[in-house]
């Protein structure tokens, strides 16, 4: 998925958490920070483009360990051991992102570094990813207004 996808989509579930969350200051950005996070590995990617990240990218194949949930729960668990108030919207972010990359056809190596993976139908940049974008801004609609009127 895209860049934009994978925003609207941790805006989509920073709006559906936001009610049970104590601490917003922290959740919101660290949500959509973390629904970032994952493309790292890639020079293609909005992140991944920075110089800090090359290092990362030669050692490293798109996809593969960063995009894992094992990665995701394994961080998400170092985070609650070391600062609580992070594990929570890193773990929500980061998962956002890999059950959007679980739709598309590249799919995702679920638990790295077994080789199994989970592959869907969507092709990034597609005309069913731009439908899907587009449909995520009217989920955006409906759950501002819920939250806020």
């Amino acid at each position: 998925m895209l860049f934009r996808t994978h925003l609207l989509f941790g805006f989509v579930l920073v709006l559906f958490f936001l009610p049970y969350i104590a601490a917003p200051l922290v959740f919101i950005p660290l949500v959509l920070i973390a629904s970032l996070l994952p493309d790292i590995d890639s020079m293609h990617s909005y992140l991944g483009r920075s110089i800090w990240f090359r290092p990362l990218q030669f050692v490293m194949k798109h996809r593969g360990m960063l995009h894992s949930l094992s990665f995701c729960v394994g961080v998400s668990i170092l985070l609650l051991l070391a600062l609580p108030v992070t594990a929570l919207p890193f773990f929500v972010g980061y998962g956002g992102h890999l059950l959007l990359d679980a739709c598309t056809i590249e799919g995702i190596h679920l638990w790295w570094p077994r080789s199994q993976e989970i592959h869907g139908s969507v092709t990034t940049g597609s005309t069913m990813e731009t439908g899907f974008f587009y449909g995520l801004i009217l989920v955006c609609i409906c759950l501002f207004i819920v939250r806020f009127f």
